[in-house]
């Protein structure tokens, strides 16, 4: 339960006997940001239905309207976008407000770049403390000009006349390599993204159901340029359920004894499932069925089960692939069992710093907890609860509500309406699980 409002906000977690249920969790964020932007700039109308709900996805589509782009909604979770291929994107009239929204900020810088406008984009305050260098580097050197306060937000992007590049990121990032996807479309010649690591890859596959090319050979991806999109067949996408949301009840399932929860309707990408191949580690039965497949995604069902609690570490081969999940499978750990995090400094650079954030909230809430300069180790036991900050950051609001499950005497999540940014339902979710 959620109580109050802004910062004030306070969720009461009681311990759980047990998790029993079934659920379907909230659109993809990842993947709506991507319809919206691919389907403002196709040619024809194309209908997203389960689009994530939360503030992150809602600020692409404002940001998308405020450039001239029309949508509409199309009943529950549904919207009707009419594209006009890259002449739907004009001049805005006030600045792009992206909120808290890194992957707003980040793709959208893209896909103006390659345009011939003036675009100037910021957020709230914790956006501006993110690191936008790692996308003003590459666009600048395919020709766009950008200022920015130090590499950070607020960016003012004067677009068009790009050319291809070839660009190898330091740190492994689908934003980024988005970014520049985004941007090859209006550039001349072929633009080249070469990873350190492979990441998500949800714009090479939602790129070919917008009729655009693009070709990966391992860790590298090649956009030929001068591109238009179109709307896909049939003019309908469905986006499939958040795998990052399902991490929440699966991380639940294996802590408390006795729970068996299934989610259905999830998308399976194996690049979004790293979260399941550590919960087994950890001693959890998890199963994984792909029952149909929507936009090159793959989308299924988990079903999860408590096991037993063991010893696992993750280190940075494996970040890029659970990145998001770590908070919630530390979470996990709280509850019995270890986790051993290396080569995750990115989370220092997310919503909050989510090294310190994560731990100080652990320790709070009783649980045996230490941080690294590049993530953290947690060794669980049963704590004993209390209070704990979510430092603005959705992801700490529902490793906390984890905890909270598993303690003596419940716990209170002080700024829980963080946790609307990706998951608005999350409390009624977990009612629903409880017998």
């Amino acid at each position: 339960m959620v109580q109050g409002g802004g910062a004030a906000s306070v969720m009461r977690i009681e311990p759980a006997a047990v998790l029993d249920g079934v659920l379907s969790p909230p659109g993809d964020k990842s993947i709506s940001h991507r319809y919206v932007m691919l389907s403002a700039i196709a040619g024809g109308t194309t209908t997203i239905t389960n689009l994530a709900p939360g503030a992150d996805v809602a600020a692409t589509v404002d940001c998308m309207r405020m450039l001239g782009v029309s949508i509409s909604a199309a009943g529950d979770r549904s919207v009707l976008v009419d594209g006009r291929g890259w002449s739907s994107l004009r001049k805005p009239h006030s600045v792009l407000d992206a909120r808290n929204s890194g992957t707003t900020m980040r793709l959208l810088a893209g896909l103006v770049a390659g345009r011939d406008l003036e675009v100037t984009m910021s957020g709230d305050e914790s956006l501006q403390r993110r690191p936008m260098r790692r996308v003003i580097d590459p666009l600048t050197a395919m020709g766009a000009s950008i200022s920015s306060e130090a590499g950070r937000a607020p960016l003012t992007i004067r677009g068009g006349g790009l050319h291809g590049v070839e660009w190898r990121p330091e740190v492994p990032s689908a934003q980024v390599k988005s970014a520049v996807m985004l941007a090859g479309l209006s550039a001349s010649g072929e633009s080249i993204v070469i990873e350190p690591q492979p990441t998500r890859d949800h714009s090479e596959l939602a790129f070919p159901a917008f009729g655009l090319r693009c070709t990966v050979e391992g860790a590298a991806v090649r956009v030929p340029g001068s591109q238009e999109a179109v709307a896909p067949s049939g003019g309908r996408l469905v986006v499939p359920g958040d795998p990052s949301s399902a991490a929440v009840w699966c991380t639940a399932a294996a802590a408390v004894p006795g729970s068996h929860v299934v989610i259905e309707n999830v998308c399976l990408n194996p690049r979004r499932l790293g979260f399941v191949a550590a919960l087994r580690r950890m001693g959890a039965d998890i199963r994984t069925e792909v029952t149909h497949g929507a936009g090159g995604e793959l989308v299924g069902r988990i079903a999860v089960r408590h096991g037993d609690h063991t010893a696992c570490s993750i280190g940075a081969a494996e970040v890029p692939d659970l990145i998001d999940e770590l908070p919630v499978l530390a979470a996990r750990a709280a509850l019995g069992g270890s986790l051993d995090v290396t080569g995750a400094s990115e989370l220092r650079v997310k919503e909050s710093d989510r090294i310190t954030a994560l731990v100080e909230g652990l320790r709070a809430l009783g649980v045996d907890a230490d941080e690294r300069p590049d993530g953290f180790v947690v060794r669980g036991g049963r704590p004993r609860g209390g209070t704990a900050t979510a430092a603005g950051d959705h992801r700490l609001v529902m490793a906390f509500a984890i905890v909270g499950l598993g303690s003596r005497d419940g716990v209170s999540i002080a700024g829980a309406d963080a946790v609307s940014v990706s998951y608005p339902q999350f409390a009624a979710d977990l009612a629903r699980l409880r017998p």
